[in-house]
């Protein structure tokens, strides 16, 4: 401030000179979903990912935008034989934001966290087939496993697997302490989070002195603080009608890539009707795909039919079981005793593919005679709510972590799918590490939830990122929920 005081008494030419300094070390990064805490080890939200992934928080290895997984705080491992046993060389040298070191306790302190019977970690079944965590010497840390789990070196580059340290996990919901290139500063809600470049960073330091992140659910508003050059970036711009727009705006550049995200109609498998196939086969036989997609996205989206995404190589197109086919639809309910239909819960959370899709979908239910009672909910609400409350019929969500088919085996989650050959298959493929049988049973795994119809599969979702033009190092795809500023640069 005393530096930008100068200036300014220094006269409009200074303070030109001052603003551009600013506008070349600092960005403005709209989003819009607001986080409801900043704790990725004990909340759902893709929106906390969105903003401390790699920025604030790392782990033993993380994602790169490519989907590859790297060395994170863990330089290297070596894996046991049998498969049963990792032992992680840390990074020497690396300490959190408040100036502590991080070793291998902190791994500990995370890992047992994590997988803790009281846990409230939403991944909680990434680290399921943990046994013990053993910290060999400050830089050295060992995990047993119960039974070989393939994709233990994937599930570390979680969000949810991220390292934390005692002191101060207690604080972390409202004040993240990391060991990231970039600090909490401060998180005025409501509006926005910022975040500064962290001097002590043990690996390439970011460009960027500093970030801000911006919260703006409506459309128009997106629109309206792009155009103002309010904001420098909006990753998930939330109006894809106003693309071409920007395409043929010299003052900014369009990025649109994939995500992990599998938007569904998810169906509550618990509660009538839904708890019978028929009905679930029904509803997903009364969705046009392509109709919500070119209504609600504006042609940005794949179509899918099962929970896993088109641009992974173990992918099954599966649409074909759940064409759209509303006269099939009507059968099925006569069959399921349901000859005139019925009513039920629709609840929508903010995003615009869930409030402009949810419009879609409705008619077209209705058009079967299914009759929908919408609920708009805040995302603090239809997490409270819908997520973890199970209170709903129908809802519409996109489902941003990365590979999480196995959340099918999972009785307990919001959508209750309850299937015992589905919960052996999972155990299988987590103990399975030759890649032609993981493909296989990945294959086999899509295959039975399409078949017993537990969501209608809508569409994998895409990212459209609006950026001003010369803005360098953000990412295309993302292949975890991540807004990540570690190599972003203005040129």
């Amino acid at each position: 401030m005393k530096r930008l005081t100068t200036l300014m008494l220094a006269g409009s030419t200074a303070l030109f000179a001052g603003a551009a300094y600013a506008q070349h070390t600092h960005v403005n990064v709209a989003m819009q979903l607001e986080p409801p805490n900043l704790d990725p080890t004990a909340g759902a939200a893709q929106a906390i990912d969105s903003v401390v992934y790699s920025n604030i928080y790392e782990g033993l290895t993380r994602f790169m935008s490519d989907g590859s997984v790297v060395p994170g705080l863990a330089e290297s491992w070596d894996i046991s034989e049998d498969g049963l046993t990792y032992t992680f060389h840390l990074r020497d040298g690396v300490t959190f934001h408040d100036g502590t070191t991080m070793d291998a306790e902190d791994v500990k302190f995370t890992l047992d966290r994590a997988r803790a019977e009281d846990s409230t970690n939403a991944q909680k079944a990434l680290f399921a087939n943990i046994a013990e965590v053993t910290v060999i010497d400050p830089l050295t840390v060992q995990i047993t496993l119960s039974a070989p789990t393939g994709a233990l070196l994937f599930n570390l580059a979680w969000g949810d697997a991220v390292i934390v340290a005692p002191e101060s996990i207690g604080d972390a919901a409202t004040h993240p302490i990391g060991t990231g290139a970039f600090v909490f500063e401060d998180w005025v809600q409501g509006d926005h989070i910022n975040i500064a470049r962290n001097p002590n960073y043990w690996g390439t330091p970011a460009v960027l002195d500093s970030a801000t992140f911006r919260f703006i659910s409506d459309p128009t508003a997106a629109f309206a603080a792009l155009m103002a050059e309010d904001v420098d970036v909006f990753v998930g711009y939330p109006a894809p009608e106003n693309i071409p727009q920007f395409e043929a705006d010299p003052r900014f550049q369009v990025l649109v890539g994939n995500t992990e995200g599998e938007t569904i109609l998810a169906m509550n498998n618990a509660r009538e009707p839904f708890d019978n196939p028929l009905v679930r086969q029904a509803v997903a036989h009364a969705i046009d795909r392509q109709a919500v997609i070119d209504g609600a996205m504006y042609g940005l989206g794949t179509p899918i039919g099962t929970h896993f995404a088109p641009h992974n190589p173990d992918y099954v197109d599966l649409t074909g079981l759940s064409n759209y086919d509303p006269e099939r639809s009507r059968a099925l309910l006569a069959e399921a005793g349901l000859p005139d239909g019925f009513t039920t819960t629709l609840n929508l959370p903010p995003p615009s593919y869930a409030r402009r899709g949810g419009e879609i979908i409705a008619a077209q239910l209705r058009a079967v005679g299914i009759q929908t009672e919408i609920n708009n909910q805040e995302w603090a609400q239809w997490l409270e709510t819908t997520f973890r409350g199970r209170d709903f019929g129908l809802t519409i969500v996109s489902h941003t972590e990365p590979m999480d088919i196995n959340i099918y085996a999972n009785p307990e989650y919001y959508f209750q799918y309850n299937n015992p050959d589905f919960q052996a298959l999972m155990t299988t493929l987590n103990e399975t590490t030759d890649p032609a049988r993981r493909t296989e049973l990945l294959q086999q795994a899509q295959t039975i939830i399409a078949e017993d119809y537990v969501n209608a599969y809508l569409f994998e979702l895409a990212v459209p990122t609006i950026a001003r033009a010369g803005i360098e190092g953000l990412w295309l795809n993302q292949p975890t929920a991540a807004i990540d500023l570690t190599a972003v640069s203005w040129p």
